[in-house]
């Protein structure tokens, strides 16, 4: 703060330009589109404006919001992710950090295949057009990224590197080839992504055509070899939504428990079951249970319904229909509300421990992903067996009884289903009378010396399938050779190029079968004839490590240098959706420990902290091209301006909650801004000979009340950046602080308050501290809509570059309340108010309340029993 003075001539009043002020009130209105253009193409000169530093001694900022999909327009969905991020980058760039913010493109994938046949378009062609759209609509929202680290996942200097990480994981034995079932359209000929079937089995194109499960050779990534780690690790991420970390939890589903083998029952089926094989391999935890398995139950996906199903068309239509509302129920969201349906196979299964012959069922609730993809049903012991079982009429045999801590309590059966996990055996054979725990260890040992199973960890979490019969991806780097079979493309001879103008037609297989000069290649071990891998990776390969790039967006020779890379990891702050909590997530954690284990980083983790953004919602649903409710940038911008629509994004709701969107709130922030605009032309200091002085030593009350919120709106805008981000308080803070600006600066109290229609009575404010609100609101406001805030820190004479000027300090004695209104209650009942200094002690607040005419009156004729204060708050007084 400037140094304390008495001058009469550092004073402005209202009263002496109150009539220049009405002329101006409709002639000087802020233009938004005149300013932001100004700026923006002064922004756009200066290439170097928001790049990172590089050797810098400075303390690194990383922040990263996840790159888009160039789809060829933002929503507003996109811009509040955006302004998120940006808020964050341009405070700790004015905190004196050096930051790293960056922006790309996530642009290989099937969208741009689908566009390539409706608009007769090339995918290259249609995505570089929609990133240049895209670039120049955060351009001219203002985003303030370093482009020159810009990556482009479809282009060869970046794919590249890919195929390199991928013949990297074959070395190292974590890639390899097997088996798989996919989605195939028997009239297409092809294989369909999840999100082209439709939701009763059929293919999008043809809609009365149904999908089948076909097995081919597909790559695979052995995530499954970093499963304990990835799962341990989550510990160690202390700055990541709970939520998130539980959902990894959960898909990575670490179990323990022992693995069943269930002969399958020739008695009366002598020819066998088929490939799958002649018995069913079941995990459970509760082996204790097994004496109560009742039936044995198959995904409808497993290996084995194919053989069952294979000669019995109306059991294949069956497991069809199983098949669609298995996947209707997983595009919902929860499988595990499904609505319980099964067949009977006609076949039966050994029980290994009883020998007992049970039936075997196929279910849609059991699912091929987890465990086995094969069950023992034990209905009286599992929530839903045991509503299968009711539905269909199995058996619902108890073997477990809750324990009781109480030695006189007679064990009584329980109410069913009985799930806990602690408990006795009984109807189990040479087991009763047995606890679970020293159950499941001693059955488990007995499965194994017996040679039908053992005590094992499981993970619902499987190996990555990245093989996709699709054009528009990265070319798996891999060779076919008759002599020497599967061959990797030498690594000097990276990228292997996608081929340009090919054919899509989403029929026939891959694309790329059909380029025969792409196919037909030599063997670089024997020089015969090769032919190449035509699959392409999944576009999840491409976001995970793309921001390893971001470090090194240039470098020919590697992936990036080791050494820039570990002066930027982990990334400080990531912000994006929910939506990619568990798959891009965990891949690019994945990713990161075997880059770890490669020697290219030290770090075990990507991400330092996660932030996951609540969306925008118009017309009750998430904003989206194809639910047709997406609300434009563009027109948001023409509008109302670009400062507006990010203001309004930030301010409609905290960050990480939902916002609905409403045309009237950015209505609402653009009259705001119009507001702190005239606040500035009305109350010009930079010609006043006395805005440079210091302030007197002592202030008017209206000085020093506007002097207390000054100080305060710093540290509540402040610690909302270090602590809970929530931005909606930052900006409603800002505006107090305009409104009280205004307030104090209106004079006597013949002057009408403009905004309120109050009578205002005020003193006269000093120049100084009139230009300390002024440059204060201007770094504050910086942030949030920085084309406007470049605007009013030009306009009051400061040449230093705003997006680098030092953050304000408040001072804690200054922002400190000189009074307080304390409510007062009767019984919990308000009966008046006190006001009182700020450090009054408890007894001089309840003697001012007892001085109290409205307390005395309301206390009258009775005894005070305690009192209740809560400090600064609140003084309750009981009474009798």
């Amino acid at each position: 703060m400037p140094q304390q003075d008495k001058s009469e001539a550092t004073t402005v009043t209202q009263r002496e330009r109150e009539p220049e002020n009405r002329e101006r009130e409709n002639d000087d209105r802020y233009d938004a589109q005149r300013v932001e253009m100004k700026w923006s193409e002064r922004w756009q000169k200066d290439p170097q404006l928001y790049a990172a530093e590089r050797d810098s001694a400075k303390k690194k900022y990383y922040v990263l919001e996840m790159l888009p999909y160039p789809s060829g327009a933002l929503h507003m969905g996109h811009v509040r992710n955006y302004s998120i991020g940006d808020a964050l980058a341009r405070y700790m760039w004015m905190n004196g950090y050096n930051v790293l913010h960056p922006m790309g493109w996530d642009s290989f994938g099937l969208p741009a295949e689908n566009a390539a046949i409706q608009n007769n378009t090339p995918p290259r062609q249609w995505t570089l057009g929609n990133i240049a759209k895209m670039k120049a609509q955060m351009n001219r929202l203002g985003f303030a990224y370093d482009w020159s680290r810009e990556v482009t996942t479809c282009l060869p200097d970046y794919y590249r590197w890919n195929q390199w990480f991928f013949l990297k994981f074959y070395e190292k034995g974590l890639a390899y080839r097997k088996k798989s079932k996919v989605n195939w359209c028997p009239q297409c000929a092809t294989v369909l992504a999840n999100e082209q079937v439709l939701a009763n089995g059929c293919c999008w194109r043809h809609e009365d055509t149904l999908v089948e499960q076909r097995e081919l050779e597909q790559w695979f990534l052995r995530i499954t070899s970093y499963a304990d780690e990835l799962l341990r690790d989550l510990d160690k991420l202390e700055g990541w939504p709970e939520k998130v970390r539980t959902m990894q939890r959960n898909w990575i589903g670490r179990s323990e428990g022992t693995l069943i083998d269930f002969k399958l029952d020739y008695a009366e089926n002598h020819k066998g079951f088929g490939p799958a094989g002649s018995s069913i391999g079941v995990f459970t935890t509760r082996v204790d249970t097994i004496y109560g398995a009742t039936s044995v139950q198959l995904a409808p996906e497993h290996p084995m319904v194919a053989d069952l199903a294979s000669g019995n068309p109306d059991l294949r239509a069956k497991v069809d229909q199983l098949i669609a509302e298995q996947r209707k129920a997983k595009e919902a969201g929860d499988i595990g509300e499904i609505e319980k349906h099964g067949v009977f196979t006609g076949r039966y299964a050994i029980n290994p421990f009883n020998h007992e012959r049970i039936p075997v069922w196929i279910a849609n609730y059991i699912l091929m992903d987890y465990g086995t993809g094969a069950i023992m049903s034990v209905p009286a012991h599992d929530d839903r067996d045991y509503e299968f079982a009711r539905k269909y009429n199995l058996e619902i045999r108890l073997v477990i009884l809750p324990i009781s801590n109480d030695p006189e309590e007679t064990m009584t059966e329980p109410m069913l289903p009985f799930t806990a996990h602690d408990g006795m055996l009984i109807n189990s054979g040479p087991y009763s009378g047995m606890d679970s725990a020293d159950a499941i260890k001693t059955m488990s040992r007995f499965a194994e010396q017996n040679g039908f199973g053992k005590a094992t960890v499981t993970f619902r979490l499987k190996d990555w399938g990245i093989s996709r019969q699709r054009y528009w991806g990265t070319p798996i780097p891999m060779l076919y050779c008759e002599k020497d079979g599967i061959v990797p493309v030498p690594k000097q001879d990276l990228p292997v190029l996608l081929p340009e103008n090919v054919e899509i037609t989403l029929a026939g297989g891959s694309p790329l079968g059909r380029v025969p000069e792409f196919v037909n290649t030599t063997c670089p071990k024997c020089g015969g004839p090769a032919r190449r891998e035509t699959d392409t990776m999944d576009t999840f390969v491409d976001s995970s490590w793309y921001f390893y790039r971001y470090t090194d967006a240039h470098n020919a020779h590697a992936p990036f240098d080791s050494k820039v890379a570990q002066y930027w990891f982990p990334i400080d702050q990531y912000i994006g959706g929910v939506e990619h909590a568990i798959l891009h997530l965990i891949y690019s954690r994945f990713w990161t420990k075997f880059m770890r284990d490669l020697g290219l980083i030290s770090n075990d983790e990507p991400v330092e902290r996660l932030f996951t953004q609540g969306m925008v919602i118009k017309d009750g649903a998430k904003m989206s091209k194809s639910l047709g409710n997406v609300v434009s940038p563009d027109e948001m911008v023409a509008r109302y301006g670009a400062d507006a629509a990010r203001l309004y994004s930030l301010f409609a709701a905290p960050p990480d909650r939902d916002l609905d969107w409403q045309d009237s709130g950015i209505e609402g922030i653009q009259r705001f801004l119009g507001k702190v605009h005239r606040f500035f032309k009305n109350n010009p200091v930079s010609d006043n000979a006395g805005w440079q002085r210091p302030l007197p030593a002592q202030l008017s009350p209206s000085a020093r009340s506007l002097q207390r919120k000054l100080h305060q709106t710093i540290k509540r805008v402040t610690d909302d950046f270090q602590g809970r981000w929530h931005f909606n308080t930052c900006i409603s803070a800002i505006m107090e602080l305009l409104n009280e600006a205004n307030r104090r600066m209106l004079g006597s109290s013949d002057v009408v308050n403009p905004v309120t229609g109050e009578h205002v009575k005020g003193d006269e404010i000093p120049s100084g501290l009139l230009a300390d609100v002024q440059r204060t609101l201007v770094l504050l406001l910086a942030p949030f809509a920085p084309y406007l805030a470049h605007e009013l820190w030009e306009s009051i004479g400061e040449t230093e570059n705003l997006l680098k000027a030092p953050w304000p300090q408040y001072d804690a004695a200054l922002a400190k309340e000189e009074e307080l209104e304390i409510p007062v209650q009767i019984d919990g009942k308000l009966r008046g108010r006190v006001v009182v200094p700020a450090d009054a002690m408890e007894k001089s607040i309840l003697d001012a309340a007892l001085a109290d005419e409205k307390v005395k009156s309301a206390i009258a004729g009775k005894s005070i029993v305690k009192t209740i204060y809560v400090p600064g708050k609140l003084l309750n007084i009981v009474m009798k």
